[in-house]
């Protein structure tokens, strides 16, 4: 696929950024205020990467969608107090996200994001990391299904002018390696986010990387050079 943009696409809370400490305390606040049983750490860390309604259809799958629907608003409303009114920082970029995003760009790669956040959560994480010029394509739960449906990649290709054979998403879920599997695309797990590495090798991961530095080379080696 040398005719094509090699694009690379990376999810963002568990890849780019360790947000699990304001995800797991705004929804554990959130059913709190919901009335709902308590809800363990381990449980929201598997739901990170799906957008916030199937995350509390995964949660609470008992209840019908319209509270699914109110349960998420909820979510959004006190993630956003939490982060705005109480001024929490930034959450951590991981170590090497800065260094290898630049050099997949001084390289000739397109860069991409495909989150489950929203449209201004992935632009506070880009603003407050100074990360956005970086990125020509950015795909958000705000306007497509949740992962693993693979509209935000193909979406993404799309803009990025790739193809399915000359782009790789990478993640640290197995609804990113799930989606990617599904946009035919290639997949790269990373082990430092909130799915282990069994769960992202059955979920169709390529290849699992325990340290950022080590993706440009996995990169070049699936898709070629830019």
């Amino acid at each position: 696929m040398s005719g094509f943009t090699k694009l690379v696409i990376f999810d963002c809370d568990g890849t780019l950024v360790d947000s699990q400490h304001m995800i797991v305390g705004s929804m554990q606040e959130t059913f709190e205020e919901m009335g709902l049983a308590p809800v363990s750490d381990a449980d929201v860390r598997s739901i990170i990467g799906l957008s916030p309604v199937q995350a509390i259809a995964a949660l609470v799958p008992d209840e019908d969608p319209a509270f699914h629907d109110a349960v998420a608003e909820k979510f959004k409303s006190v993630f956003y107090r939490r982060r705005v009114a109480m001024q929490a920082g930034p959450d951590p970029l991981f170590d090497g996200t800065l260094e290898v995003l630049e050099a997949l760009n001084d390289a000739g790669y397109m860069l991409g994001v495909a989150t489950g956040n929203s449209v201004r959560g992935l632009n506070r994480v880009l603003d407050e990391h100074k990360l956005g010029h970086l990125f020509v394509t950015l795909q958000t739960a705000d306007h497509h299904p949740s992962k693993p449906h693979p509209s935000m990649i193909q979406t993404a290709i799309l803009e990025a002018g790739a193809h399915a054979d000359s782009a790789i998403m990478i993640g640290d879920t197995s609804y990113d390696m799930m989606m990617a599997r599904a946009a035919r695309c290639g997949g790269i797990g990373v082990d430092w986010g909130y799915h282990h590495t069994d769960m992202l090798k059955d979920a169709g991961a390529d290849h699992v990387v325990s340290r950022f530095h080590d993706i440009p080379e996995l990169v070049a080696g699936m898709i070629g050079a830019a």
